[in-house]
């Protein structure tokens, strides 16, 4: 059935899209705390859902990790937007984090019900850097390729990124070392993650198809 085919690949292509902008906007929020020391750590991908991890600026175990996972549309199907996006985490951080039994990755997950959230209203930062991130970053209509989907810091020098291409078709984690030769690896990393070769399976990281070890490349 081609048509249902292309339909199922056409809401994919949307939803790895969205999770690309989501992942572009909320990213200067690894570097600038949500509120008082808490700061984005990682976004996670899933079909249908976010997760934002949010921890210290320099925590990078699970334990001192939370995620929240908010859903990609609304009851009216409406697409999630980043701004709201930013003012619900931002809601979810500022008061005391809710008891849960689950998990992922062994970091607690709380699932978020939106229709009884209230976002955070936009800080004095928030719009200084709507601004400078509108002319630095411009909308282009190509987006780029491999799409960032979602990060998780690792460790102090490691993260691991979510990315999408139209060479795989599916998402790949590549795991990568913030030392070293990083200008050398951005330029081969499009080509790297497309080596299946290089593809191994990771059953404790629901977010991803495959991953794939760069951090000694």
């Amino acid at each position: 059935m081609p048509e249902l085919d292309q339909r199922v690949k056409g809401a994919h292509e949307e939803k790895t899209e969205q999770q690309a902008y989501l992942t572009r906007f909320l990213l200067d929020y690894s570097a600038v705390p949500l509120t008082g020391g808490v700061f984005v750590r990682g976004i996670l991908p899933t079909p249908d859902a976010v997760r934002i991890v949010t921890g210290a600026a320099d925590a990078t175990v699970a334990g001192e990790l939370t995620a929240y996972e908010i859903p990609l549309s609304d009851e009216d199907d409406e697409p999630l937007t980043a701004p709201l996006l930013l003012g619900w985490t931002r809601a979810l951080v500022s008061g005391a984090r809710p008891r849960t039994d689950a998990s992922v990755m062994n970091i607690p997950l709380i699932t978020v019900d939106t229709a009884t959230l209230a976002p955070a209203p936009p800080t004095d930062t928030d719009r200084a850097l709507r601004v400078l991130r509108t002319l630095a970053r411009p909308f282009v209509e190509t987006p780029p390729d491999p799409a960032l989907c979602g990060f998780l810091r690792t460790g102090q020098d490691r993260m691991r990124l979510y990315l999408a291409t139209d060479r795989t078709d599916v998402l790949i984690a590549a795991d990568v070392q913030l030392t070293g030769a990083l200008t050398a690896l951005l330029a081969a990393l499009p080509a790297l993650i497309g080596e299946e070769e290089r593809w191994m399976t990771d059953p404790s990281d629901p977010h991803c198809a495959y991953a794939v070890d760069l951090t000694t490349w």
